[in-house]
């Protein structure tokens, strides 16, 4: 089957986030606001969500479910539902694991409240997080009022790598928890080799460390690239606990349906008690999930060709008109992270620049990637290509204005 991923849809009105909400989540401000360009003029490579339609196979199987025309009290009562993420994740990364383990919550967010909440005390308990990182690492640790401990990423030539020497001293802290790691990490896109998963594992159990494995962008690799699933690092080790959904990879974030993997059989007992929802799930959430992991293999592939060629010319486009930034190809994810200091030193806030000289929407820095993220932003490329050359011809502009 092809599948069109140059298609432009209009998601206004629709209570996008993307289109919708950009004020109050990247600017913490309301319709007041007001900017050179109209809302509908944005290009908007922030959030991240995707800009291409869900796989047909997936919008079948929902509208199978809307023709039984009930949308009552749904909780998971097939045993088999599970089976087909299992299976995927034996396919794709010759994972396996008991069934048993699976829990669901809405979305990793509200586990990573959740799991904290359980494992994490206040007073004498922090976490540890790489930095840059997902700013809800950081946000779950405020919520439940313990505190944080960054990691930072050393940066060199594009390329990440994990601090290790602070990464021991700052693990042997005894009021260090819990370790909030996301593989393949976000923002960066990193993918960590074996030998890193193996020495983070180890500085883990070595300190006997809860670990939260936040897998969400495994299945959004490019090609060649293979993702290892702390699972398979860590065989039997229980303080682990692994996070994977397919509302990321198949653009099926607003669904909420995530399988959070918990070992230990009395955090697993105790999570699932404690759950805000008391089991209950959209029907359709059900319904599309299954299909993806069934039928949604020929869909990703195809995404996955049409993203490597949507790096391949942000990396070109770069290259060839703003040199100063540097930027490498990430291993995963759909998110270019580009360090755009030496572009426009004297700009402090990138993202309110852009927004307001460029009409493009970001996202980068401290304020939204917690820490060790200022001069970069984070480019959303998963739309059609079209959109993209808008945007970067827009922002090259914006950033050749201030030179005049």
């Amino acid at each position: 089957m092809k599948y069109n991923f140059d298609e432009i849809i209009d998601r206004r009105n629709t209570n996008a986030l993307n289109t919708d909400g950009f004020r109050q989540y990247i600017f913490k401000a309301g319709p007041e606001k007001q900017f050179k360009y109209k809302d509908e003029d944005f290009v908007r490579m922030w959030v991240a969500d995707m800009e291409f339609a869900v796989a047909p196979e997936i919008i079948d199987a929902i509208q199978k479910r809307l023709d039984r025309r009930i949308f009552g009290y749904t909780m998971l009562y097939d045993k088999n539902f599970f089976t087909p993420f299992a299976n995927w994740c034996k396919e794709k990364y010759d994972w396996e694991f008991d069934k048993e383990e699976i829990t669901t919550s809405p979305g990793i967010i509200p586990a990573l409240y959740q799991l904290l909440e359980d494992l994490v005390k206040p007073v004498d308990g922090k976490i540890l997080i790489m930095t840059p990182s997902y700013g809800f690492f950081a946000h779950s640790a405020t919520y439940n009022d313990v505190g944080a401990v960054f990691n930072k990423l050393i940066f060199s030539e594009g390329h990440f790598e994990v601090d290790f020497d602070a990464l021991e001293r700052q693990a042997a802290d005894p009021d260090i928890k819990l370790l909030l790691f996301c593989n393949p990490h976000n923002p960066t896109g990193k993918v960590w080799t074996q030998e890193e998963l193996q020495r983070i594992a180890e500085i883990v159990e070595k300190n006997n460390l809860w670990i939260i494995s936040d897998e969400i962008h495994c299945d959004l690799l490019r090609k060649n690239v293979k993702h290892i699933p702390m699972g398979k690092i860590m065989p039997t080790y229980k303080k682990l606990i692994t996070c994977m959904s397919a509302s990321k990879t198949f653009n099926m974030a607003g669904l909420h349906f995530s399988h959070i993997l918990i070992r230990d059989e009395e955090e697993r007992a105790r999570f699932i008690a404690r759950d805000k929802n008391i089991g209950s799930l959209n029907p359709l959430s059900i319904e599309a999930h299954k299909a993806a992991y069934e039928h949604g293999g020929q869909w990703l592939e195809s995404l996955k060709e049409y993203l490597d060629e949507n790096f391949r010319f942000v990396k070109n486009f770069l290259a060839e008109y703003m040199p100063e930034a540097i930027f490498e190809i990430p291993d995963a994810t759909y998110l270019a992270w580009v360090d755009m200091s030496k572009c426009a030193p004297q700009i402090e806030d990138l993202t309110a620049f852009f927004a307001n000289e460029a009409g493009v929407l970001v996202e980068g820095g401290d304020a939204l990637f917690v820490d060790n993220a200022e001069g970069f932003v984070r480019l959303n490329l998963a739309m059609p290509r079209s959109i993209i050359e808008k945007g970067l011809v827009r922002m090259r502009d914006a950033i050749e204005s201030t030179r005049k």
